[in-house]
């Protein structure tokens, strides 16, 4: 067994599979993308080319063999288009979903249930940090159009309830403050000018 594929064995996958799919997908990974987990298929009946799926640090890979496992179909989707992961249960194993934000929807059955609940968590944690992605995206989204929008500061309009001033009686109140000595000369005349200024 070769070394690469041993961190794939932990959940009783097939090593002839895995070398297999680590071997076929090896030369069609991207710049910077890792296998981070691989589940394979097991049918009650004999199947010399089990289906397989391979989560990566970038996509979900559907590896479906066609005849007789001479050639293989690949079906990819990258996490950022991925909507939602499903994980069903049965007697006979497990059926891993993949639901797209566009509404595709990709199964693989006969899964042993053990790998179909690793396959889950190592992709709600993807999914987890798709979210945040999105997240992130939509607030520089939000900010971006709020720089763009022109906020108008409202100018205060003239209230009608409040009485008119008589300038007259309020130089009469301010002459009366200044003979009883409750305001200077210096106020009194200050006043005067603004009232007389507003006339």
């Amino acid at each position: 067994m070769s070394n690469p594929i041993r961190k794939f064995l932990n959940e009783d996958q097939d090593p002839a599979a895995i070398e297999k799919i680590v071997g076929k997908l090896g030369s069609l990974l991207m710049s910077g993308e890792i296998i981070e987990y691989i589940a394979v298929q097991r049918k009650p009946a004999v199947n010399l080319s089990p289906d397989a799926i391979a989560l990566t640090t970038k996509r979900i890979i559907f590896c479906r063999f066609k005849n007789l496992g001479f050639s293989m179909e690949l079906e990819d989707y990258v996490w950022k288009d991925v909507y939602d992961c499903h994980m069903k249960e049965s007697i006979l194993g497990a059926e891993f979903s993949v639901k797209t934000v566009g509404g595709q929807i990709s199964k693989i059955d006969y899964l042993p249930k053990a790998q179909a609940r690793r396959l889950y968590t190592v992709a709600q944690e993807q999914e987890e940090k798709q979210r945040e992605f999105r997240r992130q995206q939509d607030l520089e989204d939000k900010r971006a159009t709020a720089g763009n929008v022109n906020v108008t500061t409202a100018q205060p309009q003239p209230s009608y309830s409040q009485p008119v001033e008589d300038p007259v009686a309020t130089l009469e109140k301010l002459k009366t403050l200044l003979d009883r000595g409750l305001i200077e000369q210096s106020e009194y005349d200050a006043k005067k000018e603004e009232i007389l200024g507003r006339l």
